[in-house]
């Protein structure tokens, strides 16, 4: 099935498009100078934790979720679920001495639940294969709109 585009909302697609580029620009650079300051942080210190690598590889997530949505236009929902798990991980390795048993207990049930989630979006996902969309909003055809391909 086609779809029919006016001009208004052919340029109100690209608008937001470039909006994206913008945001995904900020939050890769905001991850890079997050990850350079960890990286600093660890040098003048001279000691490396488990929290400081699970914490740059939680920027490394970030980092590929950003150029996958840039290559694709998608952004895969089981990325935001595996950093998801990874931070919880994080977070009970830190802060283990001062939960309790029952908060322990909870954030483990947390990371457990949310593998779930990616197990049963990848059946899903293999099971009943999407129709891809068009594509990034940014990449738009590049040959110019034939008035014939506006609805009015």
């Amino acid at each position: 099935m086609s779809v029919q585009h006016t001009k208004t909302t052919h340029a109100i697609r690209r608008t937001i498009g470039v909006f994206e580029i913008i945001g995904l620009v900020i939050i890769a650079l905001a991850t890079i100078y997050a990850g350079f300051t960890e990286v600093t942080q660890m040098v003048l210190t001279a000691t490396v934790t488990l929290g400081d690598l699970l914490l740059l590889f939680l920027y490394l997530e970030v980092l590929a979720m950003v150029a996958i949505y840039l290559d694709s236009g998608k952004l895969p929902i089981r990325l935001p679920l595996y950093i998801a798990i990874i931070a919880m991980a994080r977070y009970l390795i830190l802060e283990m001495k001062e939960l309790s048993e029952w908060e322990m207990l909870a954030v483990g049930f947390t990371i457990i639940l949310i593998a779930l989630a990616v197990l049963a979006l990848r059946y899903g996902s293999l099971k009943f294969p999407s129709q891809d969309r068009m594509g990034p909003r940014w990449l738009a055809p590049t040959a110019k709109p034939q008035k014939s391909d506006y609805v009015d």
